[in-house]
């Protein structure tokens, strides 16, 4: 049992240093991107809930 862990965490070490790590910069411009992408998307399931919540109280009149 602790053979087999002991080679797992060997081998992730070994992934671990093939990995190539992002700059700050890269890092920044990366998360930038998600958040305007969020707050793009939250915007849009918004207005369509509100519209969609119009057009029912329409219909249900």
């Amino acid at each position: 049992m602790f053979e087999k862990m002991s080679k797992f965490l060997r081998e992730v070490r070994v992934e671990l240093r093939k990995v190539t790590w992002p700059t700050a910069a890269q890092l920044r411009g990366s998360t930038g991107v998600v958040i305007v992408t969020v707050l793009i998307l939250t915007l849009f399931i918004g207005l369509v809930d509100q519209g969609l919540k119009r057009l029912l109280s329409v219909i249900l009149r």
